[in-house]
């Protein structure tokens, strides 16, 4: 029988009980990193299977597309392109103040997925049920900057399923090894969030000590970019963040960032600002984001439901039970709408909050209480239409909607196997035709499905689903996107944590090299971890949510479609 996460970590100290197994070892248990490398030997490991596209066996190469396409097209370098680049120095260049048309796209049948490296744990830290993120960490070329000439990293939150101990965890992006292990327990359903917030170039890594689970909640907290820290604990308790997402934002454009956890807006030194408790639903908080509903430059806080100006005051306020939000433009004004996923189903709401519907579910049997819709969605075009559309899981359903002003209807649907949970979605388009291929990981495999929903790809995973999801990234600065996929509660001994997948020829186009927290959004954050003063809104850019853009000559651009 299959182990569900939630409820056994609600219930019970000994996570172990719950997996019916304690087969889930780490093989590094002299506390050391343990990795694995490229190729057929991780494939095999990992069970890595390719399911329309070919196997992936070969190694992958360093110099691009060897049957003659173009390669990889590197967006760090000089000027002459001696590495290969179209970007004048290792800088953030992006103001994402616009977005022109990309125009790179992978030779065909560039889909070949291969296991770039595994991460199988640190001593007994082996499990993560938390969203990856990717942010540059180190001077990995030893020119006394970090920055995007640099190998991004991999932030994860890793616990230990025999004494309910979690860390935070560094890992290099190219080869998974392990840089650094903080030594501060920290709360494991908590995905933190990375970015500068105190204006020093370097980022700092914001998440929540205590274990709600165990009924402990803690204090917000700031590591430094090395792991050292804390640099602040905040005074007063995290309020309500089991199973939720830290966010940052500059939210009044002063320059000073402001951190969302839980219920809270606190200040960049952990200071409280103010907190309107939001009713946790069977043991799971918000996952706030911030965004500049009507037009006046300051961004709003938004749950869902309800959303708060700057100061605290009430934006809007519905009678919707407490749910996640995604913004983005989908019946072509200028305003954006606000997308609430919670225990109802699917329900839109417009810029000053009026709901437009509610309360949809299209997918499964709308009667039954066992389908889960309290899950976060991704924003993205996935059928090259020049519209976004909505991704969503319901139990064993995962879906992409087309939404319009009279409701959601099915653009297609997919198989899954994830009722105990809130795993989520994201996508990107690899090959640069103008579809997007979608990613979601559910208790048993991590999906890519192409612009019909069919299988492209298909690969082991296991857990019991907290809010975790799929990252697209280029996590080794190589001019390709990479992806990366977490387990927990293993049913086979030395399943890996995290596993980065690449393209066997690395072929794909290139992502941006970061990802810095759950409710990302690409205008949120620049490359370099700096959190803009003035954030372009999203859906006047790409009009996507939780999904990764395109980057040519060190600026994000728009996929044809």
């Amino acid at each position: 029988m299959r182990s569900v996460l939630r409820p056994c970590l609600l219930t019970s100290l000994s996570m172990l009980a719950c997996t019916g197994s304690d087969d889930a070892t780490a093989s590094g248990g002299d506390g050391t990193s343990t990795h694995a490398s490229s190729g057929a030997d991780v494939g095999a490991s990992t069970g890595l299977v390719s399911t329309g596209a070919g196997s992936a066996t070969s190694a992958a190469t360093e110099s691009g597309d060897s049957s003659g396409g173009p390669g990889v097209i590197y967006d760090v370098g000089s000027l002459d392109g001696s590495s290969g680049g179209n970007v004048v120095d290792c800088k953030a260049v992006d103001p994402m103040d616009g977005v022109s048309p990309c125009q790179q796209q992978s030779p065909p049948d560039s889909f070949e997925p291969d296991v770039q490296w595994a991460w199988l744990g640190d001593g007994e830290l082996n499990q993560v049920v938390t969203t990856p993120l990717v942010v540059n960490l180190t001077d990995d070329n030893a020119d006394g900057e970090i920055d995007l000439c640099d190998v991004p990293d991999v932030v994860i939150v890793a616990f230990d399923t025999s004494t309910s101990g979690s860390r935070i965890v560094a890992l290099s992006g190219d080869d998974g090894e392990r840089h650094f292990t903080i030594p501060v327990d920290v709360d494991l359903t908590v995905t933190p969030a990375v970015g500068d917030i105190d204006g020093d170039g370097l980022v700092e890594i914001i998440t929540v000590t205590g274990s709600t689970l165990n009924g402990l909640p803690g204090n917000l907290v700031a590591f430094e970019h090395d792991g050292s820290g804390p640099a602040w604990t905040s005074t007063s308790p995290a309020g309500e963040v089991g199973f939720t997402g830290i966010a940052l934002a500059d939210l009044d454009n002063d320059g000073d960032v402001e951190i969302l956890a839980g219920d809270g807006v606190y200040d960049d030194q952990g200071t409280l600002l103010w907190s309107h408790p939001e009713a946790a639903l069977v043991g799971v908080g918000s996952l706030p984001t911030a965004a500049d509903l009507d037009g006046d430059g300051a961004l709003e806080v938004i749950h869902g439901r309800n959303a708060y100006f700057v100061d605290g005051s009430t934006y809007y306020t519905t009678a919707l039970l407490p749910g996640f939000p995604h913004v983005a433009n989908f019946v072509g004004d200028s305003a954006p709408e606000i997308i609430v996923m919670n225990p109802s189903g699917i329900s839109m709401l417009a810029a000053d909050g009026t709901i437009v519907w509610q309360d949809q579910r299209p997918t499964g049997d709308p009667a039954d209480p066992e389908t889960v819709w309290l899950k976060p969605g991704t924003v993205h075009d996935f059928d090259g239409d020049g519209g976004p559309e909505f991704a969503t899981g319901s139990a064993n359903n995962y879906a992409v909607y087309e939404i319009a002003d009279d409701g959601p209807t099915i653009l297609w649907q997919a198989t899954v196997e994830d009722s105990s949970g809130s795993a989520g979605g994201t996508a990107f388009d690899f090959d640069g035709n103008g579809i997007a291929e979608a990613m979601y990981a559910d208790e048993t495999q991590m999906f890519v499905f192409d612009g019909a929903g069919a299988p492209l790809f298909t690969t082991p995973r296991w857990s019991g689903t907290g809010l975790e999801y799929p990252v697209v990234a280029d996590i080794d600065n190589d001019g390709a996107a990479e992806i990366l996929v977490v387990s927990n509660f293993a049913p086979e001994a030395g399943s890996p944590a995290v596993v980065a997948i690449r393209d066997v020829d690395e072929r794909w186009i290139q992502a941006r090299r970061i990802w810095n927290q759950h409710t990302y959004h690409v205008s949120n954050v620049r490359e370099d971890g700096t959190i803009p003063q003035m954030e372009t809104p999203s859906w006047t850019l790409l009009n996507t949510f939780r999904t990764n853009s395109q980057i040519e000559g060190g600026a994000v651009c728009q996929p044809p479609g």
